[in-house]
Order: C-alpha cells, then sequence, then structure tokens
C-alpha cells in the first residue's frame, strides 16, 4: 500500500499480484474504497480474483467517507477530477498501458477514461454499472446528499454544505442522461474492447448498461442475471479472466 500525492490531493493505494497491470474501481458511489470490495456491495473481491495473474491496483476515491484519500471539492470538474487521480496514479507507477474493472461508479469512470486516455486503456470491464434512469433522474444526487455529503463535512470543517451541493449538482444535474460522462455518439465510436456485466436495481439500471452495449463497436455482454444465484458468480469471474487475456496486449 501507497500514498500517491499531487499538491492537496493525497490518493491512498494497494497493490496486489504482479503481471500486466488491472486498475480495479470499487464500487459504493462517492463512498467507494478498497475495503469496499470486502463488503456487501462487491458480488466479488476482484483483487483475490485476480492478484495470481495480474498486477492489480485500487484506490480510495477522492474524499470517499471511510477511506483515506483527501483532496479539494472540483466542483466545476467532479467527474475529471477523479480521473485525473486514476491516471495520476497510474503515472505515479510509472504505468502506460492497463486494463481496468470497475462496480457502480466505475461505469462512468470507465467511460471518462475511454474519453481521456484512449491510448493507455488496452480492454475494460464495466460490472454492475451506474446510469441515469429518465424516471429517477435526481437518484444520485439525492442519495449523495444524505449518505455522502453530511459525513464528508463533519470531518472536514474547511468543507460546507453549500459546496457539496455544487458539486452534486455538477456531477449529477448538469447532465443527467445515461452514463453521465460521456455521450452516445462517444460510445457508438469508442474502439476499445468492453465487458459489460449488467444489473437492475435503481442505480444499475439494465437498459442503460445494455444501450452502451449494443452502441460499443468492440461490446461483449455478460448472462443476466449473473450474480443469482451466487452459483453463477464464478462463471461470470471466468468470463472477465477470458475476456482479459483475450484482450492483454502482447509483451513488448
Amino acid at each position: 500500500m501507497g500514498t500517491y500525492e499531487k499538491g492537496a490531493v493525497r490518493i491512498h493505494f494497494e497493490e496486489a499480484g504482479s503481471g500486466f497491470p488491472l486498475l480495479l474501481i470499487a464500487g459504493g458511489g462517492l463512498n467507494s474504497t478498497i475495503a469496499g470490495f470486502s463488503g456487501p456491495l462487491s458480488p466479488f473481491n476482484p483483487m483475490e480474483a485476480f492478484r495470481g495473474e495480474y498486477r492489480c491496483i485500487a484506490s480510495d476515491l477522492r474524499n470517499a467517507n471511510g477511506g483515506q484519500s483527501t483532496g479539494p471539492l472540483d466542483i466545476d470538474r467532479p467527474w475529471d477530477a477523479h480521473t485525473d487521480d486514476h491516471l495520476g496514479l497510474m503515472d505515479h507507477l510509472g504505468i502506460d498501458k492497463f486494463m481496468v474493472l470497475g462496480f457502480c461508479i466505475g461505469g462512468p469512470f470507465i467511460w471518462n477514461l475511454l474519453r481521456r486516455a484512449p491510448d493507455r486503456v488496452a480492454a475494460a470491464v464495466l460490472a454492475q454499472p451506474s446510469g441515469s434512469r429518465p424516471e429517477m433522474r435526481d437518484l444520485f444526487y439525492d442519495n449523495n446528499i444524505k449518505n455522502w455529503g453530511p459525513e464528508l463535512v463533519k470531518r472536514r470543517p474547511d468543507l460546507s454544505m453549500e459546496q457539496v451541493e455544487q458539486f452534486l449538482t455538477r456531477m449529477y444535474r448538469t447532465n443527467p442522461d445515461f452514463v453521465f460522462t460521456v455521450s452516445r455518439d462517444f460510445v457508438r465510436n469508442c474502439q476499445t474492447p468492453v465487458l459489460i456485466l449488467p444489473d437492475d436495481i435503481p442505480a444499475h439500471p439494465y437498459a442503460v448498461a445494455m444501450e452502451a452495449a449494443m452502441l460499443a463497436p468492440k461490446a461483449e455482454v455478460s448472462m443476466f442475471p449473473w450474480k443469482e444465484p451466487k452459483e453463477r458468480i464464478p462463471l461470470a469471474v471466468r468470463q472477465i479472466r477470458s475476456f482479459l487475456r483475450a484482450h492483454q496486449p502482447a509483451a513488448a
């Protein structure tokens, strides 16, 4: 484990295993932490599942409650600020090309990584990705105003609920459509191989996951449901492993 620092940002990260780099992004929304991989929000622990074959790298999200990463609230560019942290961590570790697997909020983060650094991400796995439901546009705003913001402000006297509201408005209300971070046209033209494992709960809409899978020219999709019964999860992990092996760049 270690800490990557850039200006006022401090990102706590952990590594496990060796091999081609695999960036892992935990679910849990803005409370995404490495510990979340071992919790009820994660169908399986990818650090454990893939450390035997890959150099697994994960970090606590900046300002996640329960995590060790801290930094400013970048009100004007919330999604990009977190993507800065992901790419900055890879730079800090001397990693150019990598693959990525993310749960929940990891979905929008991955699409943003593919937009920002298409030449660096060899392949991506989006498991139970977050997306915007037309009938529940304020779901993420409301959840975070209630479950993330107050706790953050309590431990960070330099921040206010007004700043939290501005941050969340920019993040979830300014462009409250599809996958939040990219357009349908971007996905339609994305040449990175992606594997999508849909879910179907309010925060992880099946329709959005499948629309992305249908649009992306190099997309594959898992069986559905893949988390229930639990006996199916090893099959999903096997599919992820096959996908990653198939798209891992050849050694130079």
